[in-house]
């Protein structure tokens, strides 16, 4: 396939996310029970949080704004925080350095039983496995969507969800997925005579 074939580019890119999204059938188990443990703490009144880099952080925005204002019912907000604003991240990086960023943000709003959902492809982002870690201590739920072979971030993380690809841009369209699911999952727990939006 070559650059001089446009057409071919376009359906192997395709063939390859239908082929990752058909794997991510093999995850259903793993998705049901990570929804259902962050309904549960939002019943308990409990807040999740979100981190990740680049398109990780978009992912983790895309995840918080889904619980804040609604995915598929007319219903409530639920407490969803993304931990990057571009003053707190650029502060905290001048005054001390990025890879602690988000465990500083961590250690000084995360409560024990609140969610921490910790996005990477790699798995081994410093400043996503710093606040993990931090989250850990301080009892959260800490939930990992990584890639690849799940890096360190899966191994750390009381819950996993690993996109079986190795290309970036798949694992992230496999996030994607998995935020949807966890949102209409945890909406229906949570709102199940909500209407739709």
């Amino acid at each position: 396939m070559t650059l001089a074939d446009p057409i071919a580019l376009i359906h192997g890119a395709l063939d390859e996310s239908a082929r990752v999204k058909l794997a991510l059938r093999d995850l259903a188990p793993d998705v049901l029970r990570v929804a259902t443990r962050i309904a549960g703490a939002f019943r308990e009144g409990k807040r999740l949080y979100a981190c990740g880099n680049g398109g990780s952080a978009c992912d983790a925005m895309h995840l918080v704004e889904e619980l804040v204002a609604r995915y598929k019912r007319e219903r409530p907000g639920l407490p969803a925080h993304h931990l990057m604003d571009g003053p707190t991240l650029t502060c905290w990086a001048n005054d001390y350095d990025f890879a602690t960023a988000f465990s500083r943000q961590v250690e000084s709003m995360v409560r024990p039983g609140d969610v921490l959902v910790s996005i990477s492809t790699s798995g081994n982002s410093p400043n996503v496995l710093l606040a993990a870690e931090a989250a850990n201590a301080r009892g959260a739920l800490t939930v990992a969507l990584t890639g690849r072979d799940g890096g360190r971030l899966g191994e750390i993380c009381a819950e996993r969800l690993v996109v079986p690809a190795q290309a970036t841009e798949r694992i992230q369209e496999g996030h994607i997925t998995l935020i949807h699911l966890i949102c209409e999952l945890v909406e229906r727990t949570l709102f199940p005579d909500a209407l739709p939006a």
